[in-house]
Order: structure tokens, then C-alpha cells, then sequence
């Protein structure tokens, strides 16, 4: 364009002179370059004006034209941090680390976040609504060894050791992968407070194989939970960090459907009051005489938290009964559950957790289903059995990749003549592992554990497992 321009002006230049020749042969020489001058600033201006031009199209053809429904999408993008989701709090407890990570599934006040996973990492929006959702979980193969018979090969529960018999010195070793774990969680904030839904299973469905089997399925909205998972009485941000699903046995542990509600005291401070349903674990329970349930389970805790760590206490009351032939009766029992943790120095953590009470053996990690919470006597009555129980644990970081836990437990029921000769009375429970985490979502680490059973006929037998663990997490 500017070769044109230029081209022009020589020919008009060209054109001209002649005439001005032929018209005033005497006209002299400045009036003519007068002239010229003139036409010059004219072509200049000219040029200048296309050269802005070429400059503003040059810009426009680089600059993508960018549909209006993307653009929209990218500002709600930007509106969701990704390891953030809105309205959810930072947890108060100090960040931990864990391996079957049962803080991640707990119920918590407005459904905050908790310390084993303080930054929500993993969620994503779905387009158009406000609900984000996270896919979770991990893959872990567990390697185990027992000097001698254990009862579960699969996890270390002392109450089910074999006591005597022919291969009870035997040896044995086997490998599984049933605490593979597979989560589903969607989140969104409403006027009411943040709602929550939350999915989790296992394959610990079966002893035989690899069986599906459901560990959560709650929704929680503002402080209001309903749904299946951890009972109200029970710690899950106490229990210490084991390779071993199973935990120590004289913890409060159940997985149960219930409704609670929990009401603010202040900061860092709740009280929760929950119904749950209830079963009667009869001993010697057979078609003459069966449990009944006539009440829900009643559950209140009282919970503290802090920067250094958490308090809780808990107690729950239940209305036991069975059914028999030209007899029945009902007893009410329940019990009180003290747990918590405190931080040691920069990261160490100190864990523990203490019970007692009546008719408290579902609500144990060594003797849920067991059919020890109360039993009937010579006379016809119904008795619910005493016990009490409960564990320590310190977690020491050797690094920031390296970590060890020293944990010891005791569950012990009361003695009673209506119980068979080899019904459980006391067990203990030792473990000390290492566990290595290279990077975030790769764990590995062994396990020495030590676990010891009693009857109430006075006969005992004790087994010594190691255990190694590689664990891959899905979001971590």
C-alpha cells in the first residue's frame, strides 16, 4: 500500500510541472517548490493515517475471538480454588497424618474440614450448579505373618485368637488387598449451611473373599446428620495410626445408622445428642430366647477443640430385653467413653482413649458382634455384663517422610458363670510400626504387633504378626 501511495505522488509531481511550464514560462522556481511541499505533508498525513489502520488490523487478526459461553465457564472456574471449597473452615486440630484416615469420613460441625485432610484437595465443580464432588479412596495390598494361629488373618483382632486345639502353633502367611477403599463425596453450600453427602466401601464383606461391602452412606446438612456410618460415641480423631484395619481393641469403635444433631458452645466446643439403631448382642442368643429392641441407643458427646489437640466425652444409654419362652426381660445399661490428642513438640501426637460401662461391648473395636453385652442367668434375669478397656498411642516423626507409632490397649469383661468357659474376658493389644511416605499419595511401611487373649475359664493364648503395607492414594 505504501508503494502505491508513493507512486501516485511521482505521477501527479510528473503531470504538473509540464503544465506550469507551458502555462507561466517566467513563474520561478520557489513557487513551484512551494507547491510540491504542500502536496508532501498532505501524503504524509495520509501515510500515517494507513499506518495506524495496518497496525489496529494486525492486532485484531492476532487477538482468538473467544465464544461468550467460554468465557463464562472460565470466570465460574476461577470463582473455585482447587484444593479449596467454599464456606468450609480450617480445621482447629493439629494436621496429622494416617493410614486408614478415619477422620476423613467423620461427621464434623457444619461439615468442616478435618486434619487428616485440612485443604479438601481433589474436588471439582459441576458446570451450571454449585456442588463440587470428589472421587476418592486408595488401593493397598497388606503382607502378613503369624508365628502362630491368629483367628482373622486378614485383620489383628485379639478376641478371635484361637485358644488350644490341634493347629494352634501353626504358622502362617497371607496377602490381600480387602482395605482397598473407594469414596464418593459432593459438597455444595446452602442458606441452611453447607450440605453434605458422602459414600465409602471395602471389600472386607467377607471372610471367604473379596466382597463389597458398605462403610458409610451419610448426608449432613448445617449440623444435622443422617445416615449410616460412625456412631456418635465413638473418637475417630483419637484412633492412632496403624498398618492393621482393625485398630486397638479397647477403642470405641462402631459403624451404625443413626440421626444426631450437634449444637455450637463457643469456639471449639460442641455438644451433639444422636439416636442410633439399636441391638441387643445377646450371649447364648438362639430361637428360645431371642434380643429385642424396643429403644433406640441414645448417644450424647461433649467435644473440645484446640490448637494443641481435642477432649471428648461420650456416653450412651440402651434399654436391653430378649424374649423367651414363658420368660423375657429388660435391663438399661450404657456407658461413658473419655478420648483425645495432644500435640508433643513440633509434630509428635499424643492419642488415647478410655471406657466402661454396661452392656458396652457393640460399641468396642475387639467386640462388636460378639453377643456379649448382657447375658441371661440361671433365674431367667437379664444380666448385663460389666466391662471396661482402652488404649494409648504416640506417633513420633523421625522426618517429613518418616513416622513411627507405639501403641498398647486392654479390654477387659467381667467374670460371670452364665458364660461359657471360652467366652473372651480379657485381651491386649502392642503395636510399633514404620512408615515411609516418599511422596503424598505412596505409603509403605511394617508393623510388629503383639496381641493376647484370655477366656473365662482362665485359658490364654498370644501370637506375635508382622505386617508389611503398600498403600496408593487415589487424592492426597
Amino acid at each position: 500500500m505504501r508503494l502505491a501511495v508513493l507512486s501516485l505522488a511521482c505521477l501527479i509531481a510528473l503531470a504538473i510541472t509540464p503544465a506550469y511550464a507551458q502555462q507561466d514560462g517566467q513563474e520561478d522556481a520557489q513557487a513551484l517548490r512551494q507547491e510540491i511541499a504542500a502536496m508532501r505533508q498532505a501524503l504524509e498525513g495520509m501515510q500515517q493515517r494507513l499506518d495506524r489502520l495496518e497496525q489496529r488490523e494486525g492486532a485484531e487478526a492476532a487477538t482468538p475471538q473467544v465464544p461468550a459461553p467460554m468465557v463464562a465457564a472460565a470466570s465460574s472456574a476461577n470463582l473455585l480454588h482447587p484444593t479449596q471449597v467454599p464456606g468450609v473452615a480450617q480445621p482447629v486440630l493439629p494436621q496429622r497424618e494416617s493410614v486408614a484416615d478415619p477422620s476423613t469420613a467423620a461427621s464434623r460441625p457444619d461439615s468442616a474440614a478435618g486434619p487428616t485432610d485440612p485443604d479438601l484437595k481433589g474436588f471439582f465443580a459441576i458446570p451450571g450448579t454449585d456442588t463440587v464432588i470428589r472421587i476418592g479412596g486408595y488401593a493397598k495390598l497388606d503382607a502378613i505373618a503369624d508365628s502362630r494361629a491368629a483367628g482373622d488373618e486378614d485383620q489383628f483382632i485379639p478376641s478371635s485368637m484361637p485358644v488350644g486345639g490341634s493347629h494352634r502353633d501353626v504358622s502362617n502367611f497371607n496377602i490381600h488387598a480387602k482395605q482397598t477403599r473407594f469414596s464418593f463425596e459432593a459438597r455444595r453450600p446452602t442458606t441452611h449451611g453447607n450440605l453434605r453427602f458422602y459414600l465409602e466401601n471395602d471389600f472386607f464383606g467377607s471372610s471367604d473373599g473379596y466382597e463389597f461391602r458398605l462403610r458409610h452412606a451419610y448426608g449432613q446438612l448445617g449440623n444435622t446428620y443422617a445416615g449410616y456410618g460412625y456412631s456418635s460415641f465413638m473418637d475417630p480423631d483419637s484412633l492412632p495410626d496403624t498398618l492393621d484395619f482393625a485398630g486397638p481393641g479397647g477403642a470405641g469403635y462402631l459403624l451404625v445408622a443413626g440421626i444426631h444433631h450437634s449444637f455450637a458452645m463457643g469456639k471449639g466446643n460442641t455438644l451433639t445428642v444422636a439416636a442410633e439403631d439399636p441391638k441387643t448382642e445377646l450371649a447364648g442368643a438362639s430361637d428360645v430366647r431371642a434380643a429385642v429392641n424396643r429403644l433406640p441407643d441414645v448417644t450424647v458427646t461433649a467435644r473440645m477443640e484446640r490448637d494443641w489437640g481435642h477432649l471428648q466425652l461420650g456416653a450412651v444409654a440402651r434399654s436391653l430385653a430378649y424374649d423367651g419362652v414363658g420368660e423375657r426381660d429388660r435391663r438399661t445399661a450404657g456407658g461413658l467413653q473419655l478420648s483425645g490428642s495432644a500435640s508433643v513438640g513440633e509434630r509428635d501426637l499424643l492419642l488415647f482413649g478410655v471406657l466402661g460401662g454396661r452392656g458396652l461391648s457393640r460399641y468396642t473395636a475387639d467386640l462388636t458382634g460378639s453377643g456379649l453385652d448382657a447375658v441371661v442367668g440361671a433365674d431367667g434375669r437379664l444380666d448385663a455384663l460389666d466391662l471396661h478397656g482402652g488404649f494409648v498411642g504416640y506417633t513420633h516423626y523421625w522426618s517429613e517422610l518418616w513416622r513411627s507409632n507405639l501403641i498398647f490397649g486392654q479390654l477387659t469383661l467381667e467374670r460371670n458363670a452364665a458364660l461359657a468357659a471360652d467366652a473372651f474376658r480379657q485381651s491386649r493389644y502392642g503395636v510399633f510400626n514404620l512408615i515411609w511416605s516418599p511422596a503424598p499419595s505412596w505409603t509403605m511401611g511394617m508393623e510388629l504387633l503383639y496381641g493376647r487373649l484370655e477366656q473365662q475359664g482362665g485359658a490364654r493364648g498370644d501370637t506375635v504378626r508382622v505386617q508389611g503395607s503398600l498403600q496408593y492414594n487415589f487424592i492426597k
